[in-house]
C-alpha cells in the first residue's frame, strides 16, 4: 500500500486549502465551530459553492457532472473539508439517490432527476426504516400496488432524517409478498408533495428535530418512478449501503475533534496541572488516538483498493463499526472534560441564544454527545455489521 502523495496530489491539496480560505463563508464557519444548528439555506448555500467549483458530486462519473477526481484527490478533498469543519453534505441526493439513478435508472430518469441533485435544487430524504423494520430492513411492510399507470403506496417510514425539508423521498417498498423476504422489494421515487403523505416530527433525546415519521395513505406514484425492475430493490439497497457505510467512519472529522479535545484539556487547570497532564484522562485520549490511527489505515487500504479499480467491500463494515464507536467515545470524553459545565441541557433553539453556562463551547457538548448515541445504529447497526464481517470476511 503506497501512502505517498504525488506532486499533483500535493498541488491539489494546496488548491483545496486556498479555496477554503477564500470561499468558506464566515457566518457558516462560526456556526459550525460553535456547533450551532444550521438552517436549510446555510447547507444549500455551501453545497452550491462546492458545486460551482465542481467539488460537490465528487463520486459521480464525469459524464453525469462529476469532477473527474481520482480516488486519492477525493480523499484529500474530504479530509481538508472535514479538517476545516465545513458542513456535512446532505448525502441522500448526491451520495445515495444520484448514484442509484445513474447506475440503475433509465436515460429519461437520469435527465429528469440528476440536474436537480447536482445543483442542490432538490432535497432528497431516505425512506428505508419502518416501525419494526430497522436493522432487519428486509421485513419492511410498506406496500406499492400497481394500479394502471400508477403505484398505490401505503405504509409508514420512520427515522427519516430531515424529511421536513425534503422535496422527494426514495423508498424501499414491497411490490410482492414472497417466502424470501429480500425478494419482492422495489426502489421507488416519490414526490413529497403528493396527496396522502403526512410528515410528523420525532424530537430526539438531544432536543432536536432531525428525524421524522412519514405516513403514506393511498399515495399515487407514477409507475415510471420505479428504478430498475420490480423486485430489484434489495440489490439496489445493498449497492447504496456499501458506499454509505464507507463514509460513515468520518476519520478526518474525528482527527479534528481529537485535536480540539487535546487543545482544550491542555488549557484546563486541575489542581496544579492541566487536565491533559492527568494520567487517567491522558490515557483515555491516547487509547482513542491509537484506535483512530488503526481505523485510518483501514480507510487507506480501502482507498488503495479503489485506486486500483476495486470497490468498497465488506471492510466498509469495519470502518462503520470502528468509526462510530470512536465518535461516541470522543464525544463522551468532551463531557468528562467539561464536568459540571456539561450538565445544563440546552435545546436546539436555545443553543444560539448565548444561554451557555461556562465556556462558549460547553452548551453544545451534551446535545452532541446525546445525538451521537444514534451513530452505532444507523446505516445498519454495529451488531449487524459484525454479522457481515463474520460471514463475508471470516467465512463463519
Amino acid at each position: 500500500m503506497d501512502l505517498t502523495f504525488s506532486k499533483e496530489d500535493l498541488d491539489f491539496q494546496a488548491e483545496v486549502r486556498d479555496f477554503l480560505t477564500s470561499e468558506y463563508p464566515l457566518a457558516i464557519k462560526e456556526k459550525q465551530d460553535k456547533r450551532l444548528p444550521l438552517e436549510k439555506e446555510d447547507i444549500i448555500s455551501w453545497q452550491k459553492i462546492l458545486a460551482s467549483k465542481g467539488w460537490f458530486a465528487i463520486n459521480w462519473p464525469k459524464e453525469y457532472g462529476g469532477a473527474g477526481l481520482t480516488p486519492t484527490q477525493i480523499y484529500i478533498l474530504q479530509t481538508e473539508l472535514a479538517g476545516a469543519n465545513t458542513p456535512i453534505l446532505i448525502p441522500f441526493g448526491v451520495n445515495m439517490c444520484g448514484p442509484v439513478i445513474y447506475t440503475f435508472g433509465t436515460e429519461e430518469q437520469k435527465k429528469k432527476y440528476l440536474p436537480g441533485i447536482l445543483n442542490s435544487d432538490t432535497w432528497w430524504c431516505q425512506g428505508y426504516s419502518e416501525p419494526g423494520s430497522g436493522s432487519d430492513l428486509a421485513s419492511l411492510q410498506t406496500k406499492a400496488e400497481l394500479k394502471g399507470d400508477n403505484y398505490l403506496v401505503n405504509g409508514t417510514k420512520t427515522w427519516t432524517t430531515l424529511a421536513q425539508h425534503a422535496d422527494w423521498v426514495f423508498c424501499l417498498v414491497r411490490t410482492e409478498t414472497t417466502d424470501i423476504k429480500q425478494e419482492g422489494i422495489s426502489f421507488l421515487l416519490i414526490d413529497m408533495k403528493s396527496k396522502g403523505i403526512e410528515v410528523k416530527p420525532i424530537i430526539t433525546i438531544d432536543g432536536a428535530h432531525e428525524v421524522n415519521m412519514i405516513y403514506f395513505d393511498d399515495v399515487e406514484v407514477p409507475a415510471n418512478n420505479l428504478i430498475g425492475e420490480e423486485g430489484e430493490g434489495w440489490n439496489i439497497a445493498k449497492f447504496l449501503l456499501m458506499h454509505e457505510r464507507t463514509g460513515i467512519a468520518g476519520i478526518a472529522a474525528l482527527k479534528r475533534e481529537l485535536k480540539r479535545l487535546k487543545e482544550i484539556s491542555s488549557d484546563l487547570i486541575v489542581g496544579e496541572a492541566s487536565l491533559l497532564d492527568d494520567a487517567n484522562f491522558r490515557n483515555k485520549i491516547e487509547a482513542a488516538e491509537i484506535e483512530l490511527t488503526a481505523t485510518e489505515f483501514t480507510e487507506l487500504r480501502t482507498l488503495s483498493q479503489i485506486s486500483s479499480g476495486g470497490a468498497p467491500g465488506p471492510e466498509s463494515s469495519i470502518l462503520k463499526i470502528k468509526g462510530t464507536e470512536l465518535q461516541q467515545s470522543i464525544s463522551e470524553l468532551f463531557i468528562e472534560m467539561l464536568g459540571y459545565y456539561a450538565h445544563p441541557f440546552l435545546t436546539e433553539a436555545e443553543l444560539g441564544s448565548n444561554a451557555s453556562i461556562g465556556p462558549d463551547y460547553a452548551g453544545s457538548a451534551m446535545p452532541h454527545y446525546l445525538n451521537f448515541r444514534k451513530v452505532s445504529i444507523y446505516g445498519g447497526s454495529n451488531e449487524i455489521q459484525r454479522n457481515v464481517i463474520s460471514k463475508a470476511i471470516l467465512g463463519l
